[in-house]
Formats: C-alpha cells, structure tokens, sequence
C-alpha cells in the first residue's frame, strides 16, 4: 500500500455512466477512495451502503467519495442504479490505477492463493496527500471510523 504523506497518483478513470474522472476533479476537497474486487458481492455491498447512507456527513466535511474495481463502466452502472449510491463507481478493466495504488496483491481462498483486488480505502487531503491508509477495513464499520477520522 501507499505512504501516509505519499502524493497519490493521477489517474483518470469512466465511472458508471461513462464520463472521465480523474484525481485532479477533486483539488480543494478531501477524497475517499474504496477499492473492491467485485460489484454485487455481499462485503462491497455493505460497504457501499454503509458509505451511502454517510454521504451527506461526508459531503458536510467536504469529502468525495470513489468507488473503484475491474468491473465494467455497465456492471459500476447496475451496481450503482441497484445500491442508489450518490457517488462515482469507476471502472479499471486493466488494473493500472489499482495497481498504481498497490490495492492489489496475494490473497488466499481455500488454502490457494491468487492475486486479488485488496480491501483498501485511502484517504486523500484537499492537495492529493495520502492523509489516512485504511487496509483493514471492516465493510460495516468502514464510513463511521473514516467519518471519525476526518473529524477528529
């Protein structure tokens, strides 16, 4: 994973609806990004609607939020639509914005292992500093402990 006070990395992305995003859409406000391997799985599920749910008192401390996987730009907008998610799911079919976020790596299922998007979130200040790495992230604590930390 990324360095607390590592500058993140640009990317530019499609969310579900097809437009670009990229990092620099969000200079001057603080930037949740949530990286999941898989739309529609019962964790991402919970996380997203735990982040929905919070997103007024994310948008009252100034803070965006991403979602981020490999799924297509149509598989982010049925989950999306699904989920009523007021936020942006972007699509990285190649992985290299997951990868350039190190939100990848060895997982294991099963006693086999395989490489697998990671439950990771990063915290991004209003200037694109890395402010806060969350790599053990609980899907139905998640919004409140990021929520807490912006806050405090």
């Amino acid at each position: 994973m990324l360095d607390v006070g590592s500058k993140a990395p640009n990317f530019s992305l499609n969310n579900q609806d097809g437009n670009p995003v990229s990092l620099n859409d969000f200079v001057g406000q603080k930037l949740l990004i949530w990286f999941y391997p898989k739309s529609n799985t019962p964790g991402w599920t919970i996380e997203g609607q735990q982040l929905r749910d919070e997103f007024n008192n994310f948008k009252k401390c100034n803070t965006s939020i991403l979602g981020i996987s490999a799924d297509t730009v149509k598989s982010q907008k049925n989950f999306c639509d699904k989920q009523k998610f007021p936020f942006s799911l972007l699509s990285d079919p190649d992985k290299n914005t997951i990868n350039s976020f190190e939100a990848i790596g060895i997982k294991k299922m099963y006693g086999k292992e395989y490489e697998g998007i990671l439950r990771i979130s990063y915290l991004i200040d209003e200037n694109g500093i890395i402010e806060k790495v969350y790599d053990k992230v609980k899907p139905k604590d998640h919004a409140k402990e990021v929520l807490n930390d912006i806050n405090r």
